[in-house]
């Protein structure tokens, strides 16, 4: 039996304005094993930021079904959504999206106390930000770290609840080339010292040329899914 983190079929979302129905995603169907590194492409209005919020629990579909690491989530209210999102699923995004005035141990550790973890948490999430290469910046704010530093107490944040993946939209998007590769590295070894399941969304040829697996869409529908790794 396959060890499937996502299963989902039959996905579409719809959105109504006024009298017009925008169809998001027309019948998606995506399977992600444990451990693979996956890139879901697309230009702009193809749905591929559609299928993130649906896959990353940030959005339900209108139709389908969708099991997250066992758990059927595709009907779930929106505080269940926020739980299983919290212990799940670890976001890596573009703007980084930290908390300015707080330090870089305390935006690592708002997703346990979000998941209301009481014991170990500042060591949990020192040992995170060691895992990143960011054991002497604990006490910095955002404002004092460079953006690549910025993006690594991301990364912290996003594994510091173990999850069953990790999502990230364009990681590399707002970083220098140099930064941007450091990054890259970052995410990949810990697919291979951890075995995260790793999904980027992403429009970068470069990022995709990284991962196991890519997933084209195409107006709300799959055009292609391709094995591309080794």
């Amino acid at each position: 039996m396959n060890d499937w983190v996502i299963a989902a079929e039959g996905i579409t979302k719809v959105y109504r304005m006024g009298d017009i129905e925008v169809h998001a995603l027309r019948g998606v169907d995506v399977r992600i094993a444990r451990g693979e590194i996956v890139s879901i492409m697309g230009p702009s209005g193809s749905g591929k930021t559609t299928l993130m919020n649906i896959l990353g629990c940030l959005d339900r579909p209108t139709s389908g079904s969708y099991s997250l690491d066992g758990s059927q989530v595709a009907e779930l209210g929106d505080d269940q959504l926020a739980e299983i999102r919290n212990k799940k699923v670890g976001f890596v995004f573009q703007s980084f999206n930290l908390l300015g005035r707080q330090t870089a141990l305390t935006n690592v550790e708002l997703p346990m106390r979000y998941a209301g973890v009481a014991n170990g948490r500042r060591k949990r999430a020192l040992e995170a930000l060691e895992a990143v290469g960011l054991g002497d910046r604990v006490k910095h704010r955002p404002n004092e770290l460079s953006g690549g530093q910025q993006q690594r107490v991301a990364i912290a944040r996003a594994l510091v609840n173990n999850p069953a993946m990790i999502m990230a939209d364009e990681p590399t998007g707002n970083l220098d080339s140099k930064s941007g590769v450091e990054i890259m590295q970052i995410l990949l070894g810990l697919n291979k010292d951890l075995g995260t399941t790793l999904i980027f969304v992403t429009h970068d040829p470069e990022i995709a040329a990284h991962t196991n697996r890519v997933i084209n869409l195409l107006d709300g529908l799959i055009t292609e899914d391709k094995i591309v790794g080794k």
